[in-house]
């Protein structure tokens, strides 16, 4: 496993690459040996400084680890990133390793989906247009189990992902609400089905 360790208007000495190295690779090691490269990146925000710890979890499964955290000193920062990092392998260890399993038991099917940036409205533009598109790209939606969607999205730390549902083939959404709870947007049907396939 590789480890690397960079800083953005941070200077990152020898002591803290070996702190981060260490401790990332004792994380690491006890909860999973699918890891090939871990991105480590301290930044400064104002006063406080961040660390942001980024990896890809095995080679088919398509799984991105992802931890960001702030404090006042870089070793604080990284130190709270890596806790992060461990609670969310603890909590998905055997789901991980049963996710592995049925990537290799079929192909993973992926479906091709544009990813807009919009760039806000100007309140000032008198002819009232349409909000520019200022970037794309194309990303794509994988079948995935609800449990798996919510792992993904937990281990990636992001706002929502989008999937198809393996159980009936349909686009859903789940999202994170402000209250740390998660909510999952589906056809009424599709709720149906899953429910009905769970309690087969």
């Amino acid at each position: 496993m590789k480890i690397i360790v960079s800083g953005h208007k941070v200077d990152v000495g020898t002591s803290l690459t070996q702190h981060v190295e260490e401790k990332l690779a004792g994380i690491l090691s006890k909860y999973i040996d699918r890891i090939n490269m871990v991105n480590v990146v301290f930044s400064k925000e104002g006063h406080a400084f961040r660390a942001d710890i980024t990896s890809n979890i095995g080679t088919h499964a398509h799984i991105t680890l992802q931890a960001r955290m702030e404090a006042a000193d870089a070793y604080a920062a990284f130190d709270a990133a890596a806790d992060k990092v461990s609670k969310q392998l603890r909590r998905y260890k055997r789901q991980i390793t049963n996710h592995h399993s049925r990537i290799h038991e079929k192909e993973l099917a992926l479906h091709a989906m544009m990813h807009y940036v919009i760039d806000a409205e100007d309140e000032s533009d008198e002819k009232g247009d349409n909000p520019l598109i200022i970037a794309e790209d194309t990303s794509h939606l994988e079948h995935l189990t609800v449990p798996d969607a919510v792992m993904r999205m937990d281990l990636g730390d992001l706002p929502a992902l989008m999937f198809i549902n393996d159980a009936t083939e349909v686009v859903n959404v789940i999202y994170r609400r402000p209250d740390g709870n998660i909510a999952w947007l589906a056809p009424h049907a599709t709720v149906g089905a899953y429910k009905k396939s769970a309690a087969a």
